[in-house]
């Protein structure tokens, strides 16, 4: 069912003849092509502004096969959907975010003080975002722990403004899912849109309707989604481009392979693009994980999408020639989920750089993180877990520095100001120092 990579003689991997080894360019990727979406979604985003709630209900026509009159969603239909929510449901859903709120409260950061010199002080203020716009997915399945993994972190960071967008479904009344709706009044969210996709982002983007434009948009999607987080960043902040969710195992001999292609399952599950990549020195692992997924995949709900997406170009065994290699391969394919199935998994996983997130050893499977291990499920994909991270609370807030300096402490930094504001060829920038400590 998956396709086999093999990395073990790398005499062909382009760099190799200059002793340096790239594997990226080797490693199975999804057709994820946000270039060849940019012209389409570049219009949906000029319609938005140039017409607000007018374009985003013909695209909410058009895309979703609903027609609607107000793009926000009554306060009570989260009550009603919250009261009537499947209580084993609420309980997760409160498990989840009372673990995620532990987490993001211990990564909340404080200001600092520094004083470079006698007099001199510069405070870092951490200072939470005014107003934010939380996208969270509801085609192919509707995803309310990313209503959790979203809202808490935003919460805890003490952002102002929470506002909340869902794709409208049919089948719901141009609602968003039930649950999604439930969650939101379970944390408070009362600023709830009935809007998807590159819609939603400009919305959120540039106001449309009742939506006033927020600072930051935060939240996976699709390729429409990414496609408008990418084009519109200069006019809203966003946190990373998370597109269709990957998984990477890195394993050995010690690894069960019913587990392996347990966890392979899992993220494939999600949609036709997802990607599943097993990374292996062990020829008779990757022959087990087939035989398992075979056997596992067939007796699935949703075998159509999960075969299609492990039959994908973006899922693979890789086979390496050692688990030396197989960390340079996981570290060059910069996974979204990176699992470490191996003896000594910790020291392995210690030494990744690159990755959204690492689950370590046999009882530490992605979908923990997904749902309850405290860990935040939004995270960078298709390689950008080489220079972003995932959803913290830190995407909330911003730093500022706050300085104050007394005439002494001027007084003494003034010939360094003035000899490189000189050096620069910016004489104002001196005399504005000047003026302050020399006599008048």
């Amino acid at each position: 069912m998956l396709r086999r990579i093999d990395l073990r003689t790398t005499a062909a991997t382009p760099g190799a003849e200059h002793g340096h080894v790239d594997y990226r360019d080797a490693l199975p990727r999804a057709d994820f092509d946000i270039e060849a979406a940019i012209p389409a979604v570049q219009a949906i985003c000029d319609e938005v502004r140039r017409r607000g709630v007018v374009a985003i209900t013909e695209y909410s026509a058009r895309f979703d096969g609903v027609e609607q009159t107000d793009i926000a969603v009554p306060p009570e239909a989260c009550a009603k959907a919250l009261a009537e929510l499947d209580p084993a449901v609420r309980a997760g859903l409160e498990e989840s975010i009372r673990r995620l709120r532990a987490t993001s409260e211990a990564e909340l950061e404080s200001d600092t003080v520094s004083s470079p010199a006698d007099g001199a002080q510069v405070r870092t203020r951490v200072v939470p975002m005014g107003r934010v716009g939380l996208y969270v997915p509801g085609g192919i399945a509707p995803l309310v722990s990313s209503v959790v993994m979203n809202v808490v972190p935003a919460q805890v960071a003490g952002v102002g403004e929470i506002a909340l967008a869902s794709t409208p479904q049919k089948e719901h009344g141009g609602l968003p899912h039930p649950t999604i709706l439930a969650a939101c009044a379970l944390l408070g969210i009362d600023e709830v849109y009935a809007v998807g996709g590159a819609q939603a982002v400009a919305m959120f983007a540039y106001g449309a309707g009742p939506c006033r434009r927020v600072d930051l948009v935060t939240g996976p999607g699709s390729i429409w989604t990414v496609t408008a987080k990418r084009l519109l960043k200069g006019v809203v902040g966003i946190d990373s481009e998370a597109g269709p969710t990957e998984i990477a195992v890195l394993a050995d001999d010690t690894a069960d392979p019913a587990h392996v292609a347990a966890d392979l399952l899992s993220q494939s599950e999600h949609d036709q693009l997802a990607a599943s990549v097993l990374v292996t020195p062990s020829e008779a692992l990757a022959d087990k994980v087939e035989v398992a997924l075979e056997e596992q995949v067939s007796r699935t709900r949703h075998e159509e999408r999960i075969r299609t997406s492990l039959r994908g170009p973006q899922s693979a065994i890789v086979m390496v020639s050692d688990l030396e290699q197989g960390l340079a391969v996981v570290d060059a394919y910069a996974a979204e989920h990176l699992e470490i199935q191996t003896a000594d998994a910790e020291e392995w996983a210690l030494r990744v750089r690159n990755a959204g997130a690492i689950f370590v050893g046999p009882h530490t499977p992605v979908s923990l993180g997904d749902y309850c291990a405290g860990s935040n499920h939004v995270l960078p994909t298709g390689g950008c877990a080489c220079h972003s991270s995932g959803l913290s609370v830190r995407a909330f807030t911003r730093t500022v520095h706050m300085v104050t300096y007394d005439h002494a402490a001027l007084r003494d930094v003034a010939p360094h100001v003035v000899a490189l504001a000189e050096a620069e060829d910016l004489p104002g920038h001196g005399e504005a120092v000047r003026i302050r400590v020399e006599p008048r």
